[in-house]
């Protein structure tokens, strides 16, 4: 039987939520009411941020958390071991990514390394949680109050992880949430900006906005548009999932937690995602030298790997004469493997034994 490399965790509840979401025949509204509105104030207590805005994915989330800053011909520092949406958001916003080399033991960016990157042009940071690893927030977070600089945080692997339960809004200007079906918190289509700001009820209103085309001041049939937005509201159907994956979001993340310790002390390998309590482990990653071949042994076997990510750097939108060695390394060399609450402890045997095999 192949043991997936990620699996959405249901029951009943979502089931029945779905069905009475189905049958309500209220499916979706850009206003965000209903099912949107309930998960926005319940997320915004489980995460204790200002304000909460639910929209239909994590990438969503960034193009419309950066559109608030206003980036236009300004930089954005952000880690290139990350998928493109933590890019893309930046060239969609008409800014500059500069990309900064990570950590090799969290592979976050390396805080040691932010300051040389600042310039007078520099208008934010985008910090990845890669995996639902916390960056090191408190040197980026000094950094950007040295600077005057805002942070946007990329959490799309961070659901339900301990540093994101605390107060975030010590720790940036916007926390970015995906629910795609994998993801700690899954949902059919999802994501979140966490607003932490002294005018975030301001803020709040134009997200509303833009993510709903731009529309403002709805009368009836007549309503106002000032600015430019988007199609990127959340569904119903997908809000009554999310309001019952919140539910047992702990309980998944301690499952999480718990397969995370058991590969790192079962795992005979050099480079592996080290363990913390304040991890979500969206993803468990490990570095082989012979990625190709450890990965087809693998699927030869039922178990299904995966390379998160292929650096955006690299990418021929993005390719400049940045170096980024550590970044280059890991890019040729990361797996991840399973990681979900569905696991067996017979799946966790085969998978640590099969990968100490053959990662030789």
């Amino acid at each position: 039987m192949k043991i997936n490399l990620f699996e959405p965790y249901i029951d009943e509840a979502e089931e029945k939520a779905v069905l009475e979401t189905l049958r309500s025949k209220f499916w979706a509204s850009g206003a965000g009411i209903g099912n949107v509105s309930k998960f926005e104030k319940k997320f915004k207590q489980y995460t204790k941020a200002d304000e909460c805005l639910a929209v239909n994915s994590g990438t969503a989330a960034l193009n419309i958390a950066l559109s608030l800053l206003d980036i236009k011909n300004h930089e954005v520092i952000i880690p290139s071991l990350s998928f493109v949406s933590t890019a893309n958001c930046v060239l969609l916003n008409g800014g500059i990514p500069k990309f900064i080399d990570i950590d090799p033991k969290t592979l976050c960016m390396n805080p040691k390394l932010i300051e040389k990157l600042i310039t007078k042009k520099t208008k934010a940071i985008i910090p990845v949680h890669f995996g639902g690893f916390p960056s090191d927030m408190k040197k980026i977070v000094s950094l950007s109050k040295k600077y005057d600089i805002k942070i946007v945080e990329d959490a799309a692997h961070a659901a339900g992880s301990s540093f994101c339960k605390k107060k975030i809004g010590s720790h940036g200007f916007a926390v970015c949430f995906s629910f795609h079906p994998v993801k700690n918190l899954g949902m059919p289509t999802g994501g979140l900006i966490a607003i932490n700001d002294s005018n975030a009820k301001k803020f709040k209103a134009r997200i509303e906005a833009k993510r709903w085309c731009g529309i403002t001041n709805r009368n009836d049939d007549r309503y106002e548009i000032k600015e430019v937005g988007d199609n990127y509201y959340m569904n119903e159907i997908s809000a009554a999932v999310g309001l019952k994956q919140l539910q047992k979001l702990n309980k998944m993340n301690s499952i999480r937690k718990n397969f995370a310790k058991i590969y790192e002390k079962e795992l005979d390998i050099e480079m592996k995602m080290p363990f913390t309590k304040d991890c979500a482990y969206h993803l468990y990653w490990i570095c082989v030298k012979n990625r190709k071949l450890f990965r087809q042994k693998m699927s030869e076997k039922g178990i299904q790997t995966g390379t998160h990510y292929q650096p955006i750097h690299t990418f021929s939108l993005y390719k400049n004469n940045v170096k980024l060695p550590i970044t280059e390394k890991i890019g040729k060399e990361i797996v991840t493997l399973p990681m979900h609450p569905n696991l067996t402890e017979g799946d966790l045997d085969k998978i640590i034994n099969l990968t100490n095999r053959f990662s030789g």
